[in-house]
């Protein structure tokens, strides 16, 4: 007899992830039909034109095929070969063979480097597990706090789907607390503590926030005084911190910053929060999601805990090893004053500069069409706009309709979670900038006719 449906797990049954939902199932069978698709619901870069960094695929070209070195010698900077020797050194076996669980050493070393610097702080490599992307710290770290269907993790609404996917899937509670939309979606203390209120109330034994910053899908960036409420926040009820810190590199406005948790919560003293931090090779200007590079780093976690993240990271061995790769190249790019340093910034300003000017293209275009309002994009990849709908018109219908209409492919706010008696889609800003502008053109005439 074969499995069936219903010899699967609820856990299981009961998971959604919007960001690929069905939506995207139908934007793909349109695509073998011959339409043309513009792919707006995921943030991922080279899929939607942006090139690789040179200095970032040189590494993994040598690292996969060191030969490379002497079959093209003139093809590989004297900077990029010594970075590949290195790497391979660190791994001792190359990227065919496995590392550690928390990752080769050498590469965490780099890490907590890249973190003295950023921070001006210390960092402890040891402290540090290389990751295939983000996603899979996040997983490890929620597996870790959820023990049973009493346990909660404080989430933001609209948060990311891999929050709420996750914590479906582990038999938790997700508590969700609301960012202040009217506010440019910043976090409130008195919506933390009404949330955080209601979850206890209900029972619910919350372990941990989550903190997605710069903001998807909302594009905010949090200030320092935001970060040091947030950590007074979980000092105050015992919680744990899961940072979200990917987008690190996406801030737009003039006179914005990011500032890391782990600097402030250094700043704040507060030895007692336990901090998980992620970061990862797919964002920022590198965009190299298909290579499933990332890390996270652990601060105020007892050894007899710290145990037990290795022994989950065990379970899957390592992670991958051009992934790690990856990594270095993401912390240890090129210094002032060596070969691939121009090409190296030359390419990443043309980046960062071409997503700003979308972002400020879209967020402008996004609001001249009645019935649409969007906050400013501040940072990261994606912009959340509240979209004014027909009575009895849900946003997953009018995803789908203009997925049908346009070929245009975004994803219904409800999939990110929305304040109640609103509508929201979430798009992003990585279509190439001529893209964009047909993109905003379409969803005018688009939006005029749906009304």
């Amino acid at each position: 007899m074969t499995i069936r449906l219903a010899d699967l797990g609820t856990a299981v049954l009961e998971t959604e992830y919007a960001v690929r939902g069905p939506i995207v199932a139908r934007a793909a069978e349109l695509e073998r039909q011959g339409r043309e698709i513009v792919y707006c619901n995921i943030g991922n870069p080279q899929s939607l034109g942006q090139k690789a960094l040179s200095w970032n695929r040189q590494i993994l070209a040598l690292c996969e095929y060191p030969a490379l070195a002497e079959l093209a010698p003139d093809a590989f900077p004297a900077d990029v070969v010594a970075a590949a020797q290195a790497i391979l050194a660190g791994t001792r076996y190359g990227l065919g063979a496995y590392s550690e669980s928390r990752g080769v050493r050498f590469i965490r070393e780099a890490v907590a480097e890249f973190i003295r610097e950023r921070d001006g702080i210390d960092a402890d490599p040891d402290a540090i597990f290389l990751t295939d992307g983000a996603s899979k710290g996040v997983q490890t770290i929620l597996r870790l706090l959820i023990g049973g269907p009493a346990d909660g993790i404080m989430v933001p609404i609209p948060q990311y789907p891999l929050y709420s996917a996750t914590i479906t899937l582990y038999e938790g509670r997700m508590v969700p607390y609301y960012l202040d939309e009217a506010e440019g979606w910043k976090l409130s203390r008195p919506l933390l503590e009404a949330a955080f209120a209601q979850a206890e109330a209900e029972g619910t034994r919350v372990k941990a926030i989550c903190v997605i910053n710069p903001g998807n899908p909302t594009g905010a960036v949090l200030d320092e005084a935001n970060i040091a409420m947030i950590v007074d926040f979980a000092k105050a009820h015992g919680l744990s911190i899961l940072a979200d810190e990917v987008y690190q590199e996406n801030v737009y406005l003039p006179g914005d910053a990011f500032t890391s948790f782990a600097k402030v919560l250094h700043q704040r003293g507060a030895k007692d929060v336990s901090l998980f931090s992620f970061h990862s090779c797919s964002k920022g200007f590198l965009g190299e999601c298909g290579v499933r590079g990332g890390y996270f780093e652990c601060r105020n976690v007892p050894d007899d805990v710290m145990a037990q993240i290795l022994k989950l990271q065990s379970v899957s061995l390592c992670a991958n090893l051009a992934g790690q790769a990856a990594t270095y190249a993401m912390v240890r790019p090129p210094k002032s004053g060596t070969p691939s340093h121009p090409q190296y910034a030359a390419e990443k300003a043309a980046i960062l500069d071409a997503l700003r000017q979308r972002a400020t293209l879209l967020a402008e275009g996004l609001n001249r069409i009645d019935g649409i309002r969007c906050n400013v994009i501040a940072g990261a990849m994606y912009a959340f706009p509240s979209v004014e709908l027909p009575a009895g018109r849900t946003d997953s219908e009018y995803a789908m309709a203009l997925l049908e209409a346009t070929g245009i492919c975004v994803v219904p706010g409800s999939g990110f979670g929305q304040a109640e008696g609103t509508a929201h889609f979430r798009t992003t800003i990585l279509p190439p900038t001529e893209k964009i502008r047909k993109v905003v053109d379409a969803l005018a005439e688009f939006h005029r006719n749906y009304r």
